[in-house]
Parts: structure tokens; sequence; C-alpha cells
């Protein structure tokens, strides 16, 4: 297993241990900050696995399956969590990762094809938005209380909006006639590991 990959094993490791921090008083008031911690150290590692897996051509099957599955897991971990400590609504959570299914649906037809579909330009903007959104509700202070609900629904619309320009860039998956065409040419694009959606 190279560096990148277990990067990516780390990330998923560290969860458990966010969450554990996140939703008690382990450490008394020093449990959201340990939260936050574990939350930031696994994010980077979301930069440095996609980083190094391209600079190095460390790209593997493995990372293309298990990057994008620890990422969800992180941010959508965190959101339920958000939910049941009463900073998101629930309504919100469920329509973020609705989007999340659907694209990991496509993802599986798109595979089924011989394609590797990239992420876009503004799935990448929806997930930076997102995690500076679960740093702030981490952080839970009055204070930042209306940058936290200015990014939650900055997040909610950005991921409507990537959702709808995931679809449009890659509706053709889903056409029998096309799927056949892009079968017999064998065309591949080829994603790095570490991309986002």
């Amino acid at each position: 297993m190279n560096l990148p990959n277990k990067l990516t094993v780390l990330r998923i490791l560290l969860i458990p241990f966010f969450l554990l921090f996140l939703m008690t008083d382990l450490a008394g008031d020093y449990s959201k900050w340990i939260a936050l911690g574990f939350f930031i150290i696994a994010s980077l590692t979301d930069f440095f696995d996609g980083f190094l897996a391209r600079k190095y051509q460390l790209i593997t099957n493995f990372g293309k399956f298990m990057d994008p599955l620890a990422d969800k897991l992180l941010v959508c971990s965190a959101m339920i969590c958000f939910v049941e400590l009463g900073r998101m609504p629930s309504w919100i959570v469920v329509v973020i990762i609705a989007r999340e299914f659907i694209i990991s649906g496509f993802r599986l037809v798109a595979a089924e094809q011989g394609r590797v579909i990239a992420a876009g330009w503004w799935g990448k903007v929806k997930t930076f938005v997102t995690m500076i959104m679960e740093i702030v509700m981490i952080i839970n202070m009055e204070e930042l209380q209306l940058v936290a609900d200015i990014l939650m629904y900055a997040s909610l619309a950005l991921t409507i909006i990537s959702l709808i320009d995931y679809l449009v860039r890659n509706g053709d998956v889903l056409s029998e006639k096309d799927s056949g065409k892009k079968q017999n040419t064998g065309r591949i694009k080829e994603t790095a590991s570490g991309q986002t959606e």
C-alpha cells in the first residue's frame, strides 16, 4: 500500500475519534477542540493523498474507490451529528447526502462503460465551503452563528448547483445509445485519487 492510500486509510481511522469527542464531553471543555483537531487532520489527509498520488503517479484502483468514500464518511457523519446536536436542520442534511448517492450511482454506471468522471469546478467549491461550514459548526460559538448559517445555506445551494452541473455534463452516461458507442471506442477519462465531487 503506497503513501496516498495509507493517508486515505488514516482519514477513515480518524473519523471515530472525531465523532467521539464531537458528541461527548470526554475531555470537558476541550472536547470540541480535540474534535476540531481530528477533523482538520483528516481533511488535510484528503489534500495530501490526492497531491502525492498525482505528483508521483501513485494512482491506484484502491485510491479511486476509497478516497471519495472516506471523504463522504467524514463529511456526512459530521452533518448527521450536527442534526443530533441541533446545529443543522435534518432536511438540509438529507438533500446533501442524497446528492452524494445520486453522483455515486452515476459513477457506478460510468465505470461499467469504462469511464472515470472527473470532478467539476462547482463540486470542488461545494466541498471547500462545506468543510469550512463544518469547522465553524464544530467550534460552535455564538459569535459565529450567523457565519455558520450563511455557510450552511451556501453549502446547500452549491450542492444543488453542482448536482445540476454534474448531471448536465454527464447526462449521456444514462443514454443506452451513447454508452454503447463509448464502450466501443474504449475512451477512458483518467482522474487522480483525491479529487472531490
